[in-house]
C-alpha cells in the first residue's frame, strides 16, 4: 500500500511539475493525468504535502481557489498573469 501511495504521489508530482507559468489545471485533471480518475480529494493531500510544487497551478472544478489561502492563491496566480475576480479564476 505504501507503494502505490508513493507512485501516486510521484505521478502527481510529474503532472504539476509539468505546468507551465499561467497554466491551469483541477484536481480531477490531475488525478485522471496521474492514472487515477477520481481521486482529486487525494491530490489536494499531496499538495498540502509536497514541497517545491506550483500549487497555485491547480484550482477546483469551478475555478475556485484554496479555501482559507485565497490570498497568496490569488496573488501567485495574478503574477502569472492568470485572472482572478471574486475568488475564481477565469477559465
Amino acid at each position: 500500500m505504501a507503494a502505490e501511495r508513493a507512485d501516486f504521489t510521484d505521478r502527481v508530482c510529474a503532472v504539476i511539475e509539468q505546468l507551465r507559468p499561467g497554466e491551469l489545471v483541477t484536481y480531477g485533471e490531475v488525478a485522471a493525468e496521474a492514472g487515477h480518475p477520481g481521486a482529486a480529494r487525494a491530490v489536494g493531500r499531496v499538495l498540502r504535502q509536497a514541497e517545491g510544487l506550483p500549487w497555485w497551478r491547480v484550482v477546483t472544478s469551478t475555478g475556485r481557489l484554496v479555501p482559507g489561502n485565497e490570498e497568496d492563491h490569488a496573488r501567485r496566480l495574478q503574477a502569472e498573469g492568470v485572472i482572478v475576480q471574486d475568488g475564481r479564476v477565469a477559465r
